[in-house]
């Protein structure tokens, strides 16, 4: 096994806390190392400390002789040119561009592009090139479902290192075999992959209880001594008295968070009406074509709908549209009285990088500081120095949480949100999710987070082709139809750094099945996929809502033998679908 790097002690520093410190940690071939932890816990610089781009202030990071590393940021940068100029034009790039939806765009010049566009170009460009090692800081934003469900497969077959920051828990669970949480500026490691990571944590917090409980027992009985020895001792050593009283004193350690993520305020009361949409069109001129047409809709008080589709089908405009952030360009939209409404951009609205935290919650019409201002802020876990911090000295996820924060400080009744994970801990999905749950109010979201959109949505419509329709079979029936449409091995050796010493494909080495036989095998493994799928599925929303010891247990082997079986069942679909293609 080859070691591609070693970071040894190193340690990262804010003005206002510890990132990281002393830390440790060896990345060899073969290794698929996530990294998790609560916004601004030092991920993203961990990452750029790896890869070289940031130095630590003490230890020291020593990379593999000849080790080519391959580095996607999470602020996407690329060098001016084409969208080919940029990735290469070359098969595999151009089979990677494909998979990202990207060529449509190839000859169109990067400072044209989106910031969604731009980390997908930045994607490819990084999974293009020969490398021994991949640094990817959040490498599903602005994916759709089905180019998620390829990165994964790329990743597995992938056989140099990789290092991983996503809020994606199911590509965790899928593709890391250990994980590394930051916590308060200490480390924890953890074989496996998401469900490992949070079995582990509950363990630690359990032991963390036991202990807190341990000590408690010992306060009390020192200062029962205390008082007991008081009548018949006029002194004591003052050794034990020192003792006792720093036990007394002392407490468990303070959580990462203090409270839980309290989102719970009340917006005004929604009336019966909400919105309707009659055959509403939408056009960015007059010669140009529709980007959705004839729509009708009907968003209800207690609406949970999530929008999917392929990245560029129109989900962004047609949220645009619902939010009167845009007007429709044929048929109308109608909504409430009672309708207030919140809209939460892909990106999130600009802020003034020199703005405090605390002004930009007040925004322009309150005075910055007051009592309900304070206890939203406290709720978003914006608490200590943080309501003082500068807009500009925020982590990319600190940032997006403020964003969300001043959506919601508006009080709405109908939220709109687009992409509202991105960027995201972990800690704050799970709360949001548990929020949205439980908010009086209508919701319509477009994601491409699987567990966001399982959990927040009872009902999926897609964009596709112009149209906007409902999908049979809700968020499965869509991973399924997007499984089965994008989801193929990559062709011969696909990117440069795709895994090593691979073998013959099945399809080289099976000869004289008739396609329907074929098809009709593919058509039995769509229907296994789907049911393991939903299985594993289950296993992971039951993981989550689980604290009970022995159940974690009962819970994480039955979650590994699904996802045996899974990845079993998907080998063999690549396998006959790249017999199906060489027998046509």
């Amino acid at each position: 096994m080859t070691i591609l790097v070693d970071a040894s002690n190193v340690t990262v520093t804010r003005s206002d806390r510890v990132l990281f410190s002393s830390l440790s940690v060896t990345v060899s071939d073969g290794d698929r190392l996530g990294v998790v932890g609560i916004n601004g816990t030092g991920k993203s610089t961990l990452l750029r400390v790896v890869a070289g781009t940031q130095l630590p202030e003490s230890g020291e990071v020593r990379r593999g002789r000849g080790v080519r590393i391959g580095v996607l940021d999470q602020e996407a940068a690329l060098p001016s040119g084409t969208v080919r100029e940029v990735v290469g034009d070359g098969w595999q790039s151009i089979a990677i561009l494909d998979r990202l939806d990207m060529t449509t765009l190839i000859d169109r010049p990067v400072s044209e592009l989106s910031g969604g566009q731009i980390k997908r170009v930045a994607l490819a460009r990084v999974l293009s090139n020969p490398v021994e090692l991949l640094i990817l800081d959040e490498p599903t934003n602005h994916l759709d479902l089905a180019a998620i469900a390829w990165l994964e497969a790329w990743l597995s077959r992938f056989s140099g290192g990789v290092i991983l920051v996503s809020h994606d828990r199911y590509l965790l669970d899928r593709v890391t075999t250990r994980m590394l949480e930051l916590d308060r500026g200490k480390a924890f490691f953890h074989n496996g992959g998401y469900a490992t990571y949070l079995a582990a944590g509950f363990d630690r917090e359990q032991k963390a209880a036991d202990a807190e409980s341990v000590r408690r027992n010992l306060a009390r009985r020192e200062l029962a001594w205390l008082r007991r020895g008081a009548k018949a001792r006029t002194r004591k050593p003052q050794a034990r008295i020192d003792a006792a009283r720093k036990l007394i004193d002392s407490g468990p350690e303070e959580a990462a968070r203090s409270t839980s993520l309290d989102l719970g305020f009340d917006g005004p009361r929604l009336g019966s009406k909400v919105i309707e949409v009659v055959e509403a069109g939408f056009r960015y001129g007059p010669s140009d074509d529709p980007i959705f047409s004839d729509v009708s809709l009907s968003i209800d008080p207690d609406e949970r709908m999530g929008v999917v589709g392929s990245n560029g089908s129109g989900k962004t405009t047609l949220l645009e549209v619902l939010a009167g952030v845009r007007s429709p360009t044929s048929g109308r939209i109608e909504r409430g009285t009672t309708v207030r409404m919140g809209y939460y951009s892909q990106h999130g609205p600009d802020l003034d990088p020199s703005a405090r935290v605390r002004d930009v919650v007040a925004g322009p019409n309150r005075t910055p500081g007051d009592l309900a201002d304070q206890k939203l802020m406290e709720r978003f876990w914006f608490t200590g120095e943080l309501p003082w911090a500068t807009v500009g000295t925020l982590s990319g996820g600190e940032r997006r949480r403020l964003q969300l924060l001043t959506v919601l400080a508006a009080r709405p009744n109908v939220l709109f949100l687009d992409e509202p994970t991105n960027d995201l801990d972990l800690d704050t999905l799970r709360a949001l999710e548990d929020y949205l749950e439980e908010w009086k109010g209508a919701l319509v979201t477009v994601s491409h987070d699987r567990t966001f959109l399982d959990r927040v949505t009872d009902r999926i419509v897609a964009c596709r082709y112009g149209k906007v329709s409902e999908v049979a079979g809700g968020l499965q029936g869509w991973i399924a139809e997007s499984t089965v449409r994008k989801v193929r091995e990559p062709s011969g050796d696909e990117s440069a750094a795709a895994p090593k010493g691979s073998t013959k494909s099945r399809s080289d080495e099976v000869r004289g099945r008739s396609a329907s036989t074929i098809s009709a095998e593919l058509r039995k493994l769509d229907k296994r996929l789907e049911q393991l799928t939903r299985k594993r599925d289950d296993f992971l929303i039951a993981f989550e809502a689980t604290t009970d010891r022995g159940e974690l247990a009962r819970l994480g082997a039955e979650l590994a033998g699904c996802q045996a079986e899974l990845d079993s069942a998907e080998e063999q679909w690549l396998e006959l679908s790249e017999e199906a293609e060489a027998s046509r």
